[in-house]
C-alpha cells in the first residue's frame, strides 16, 4: 500500500497543484483513464472546500491530502483543521456517509456557509460513488475512493 501525502497552505492557488498530483497518482495506481477527470474535479472541490473552511475560520494550519493505492482501490483523503459538530473534545463523530444513492443530511458547523458546503458535498457525491465525510475535534476529512484496473480485471 503506497501513500503520497500533500500538505499545503490554505490558498486557492494551491488547489490546482493538488488536482494535478491526484490525477498523476491515480493514473499510476491504475484508475481508469475515463475516470481521471472525475478524480481531478472531486479533489479540486474537496480541496477548495477545505481551503474555504480554513480561511473563513482563520485557521493557519495546512490542508492535508493523502493519496493511497490499495490492492483494488485508490483512495484520497482531504483533511481540514476545522472542528466540527463532534469537536467538543469528546472524540471524532461522523458527519455523514454519502453514497451514490445517498443524500446530504449532515449538519453544517457554520450556518452562514451552509449552502456552499452542501453544494460542494453534492458535487463530490455526484462525481464519486464511494464518499465518506467525517468531522471531529481535530477537523474534518472527506474520503473518496475509486476502483483500480486490478479490481475490474480480477473478479
Amino acid at each position: 500500500m503506497a501513500t503520497v501525502e500533500l500538505r499545503f497552505s490554505a490558498q486557492p492557488e494551491h488547489v490546482r497543484t493538488a488536482r494535478l498530483v491526484a490525477a498523476a497518482v491515480a493514473r499510476r495506481a491504475g484508475v481508469d483513464e475515463a475516470v481521471l477527470d472525475e478524480v481531478r474535479l472531486a479533489v479540486g472541490e474537496a480541496c477548495s472546500r477545505a481551503v474555504g473552511l480554513h480561511r473563513s475560520h482563520g485557521i493557519i494550519d495546512p490542508v492535508s491530502v493523502a493519496l493511497t493505492e490499495e490492492e483494488k482501490a485508490f483512495s484520497i483523503e482531504v483533511g481540514d483543521s476545522v472542528p466540527g459538530p463532534g469537536g467538543n473534545g469528546a472524540g471524532s463523530g461522523a458527519r455523514s456517509v454519502i453514497g451514490g444513492a445517498g443524500g446530504l443530511d449532515e449538519p453544517d458547523p457554520e450556518p452562514d456557509s451552509e449552502a456552499e458546503d452542501e453544494m460542494g458535498l453534492a458535487v463530490i457525491s455526484g462525481l464519486v460513488d464511494d464518499v465518506e465525510v467525517r468531522s471531529g475535534a481535530n477537523g474534518g476529512v472527506i474520503r473518496m475512493s475509486w476502483p483500480t484496473a486490478d479490481a475490474v480485471i480480477r473478479p
